[in-house]
């Protein structure tokens, strides 16, 4: 599942459907830009606060998966914890997937 997660952000990111960064993520919340925000699980207990908050504000959907050096590897980013998916289909794949509601698994 994971290798699968990793790949799919990979995806996301050479489609360009994968933007980073806390400034990036947050302002493309408040643009309704995001249809899946992804928080590292290593981020600090107050930006995780503050970005689900506003996600869920603007019907987002926001989950907490990976360590930001796995997610920043996976993506071709350097230390990042924070990312956004802008394309609906990645983000139900990827949602699908952390979840563990992918098909074929009931």
């Amino acid at each position: 599942m994971r290798k699968k997660i990793d790949s799919y952000l990979g995806f996301a990111a050479k489609s360009q459907n994968l933007i980073s960064g806390y400034h990036t993520c947050l302002y493309s919340i408040k643009q309704k830009r995001l249809k899946l925000l992804i928080l590292s699980e290593d981020l600090s207990e107050n930006t995780v606060k503050k970005l689900t908050k506003l996600s869920e504000e603007n019907g987002i959907p926001s989950r907490i998966y990976g360590k930001t050096d796995e997610l920043s590897k996976a993506t071709g980013n350097r230390e990042r914890g924070v990312f956004g998916i802008t394309d609906i289909n990645f983000a139900d794949i990827i949602l699908k997937e952390i979840d563990g509601k992918a098909p074929g698994r009931g």
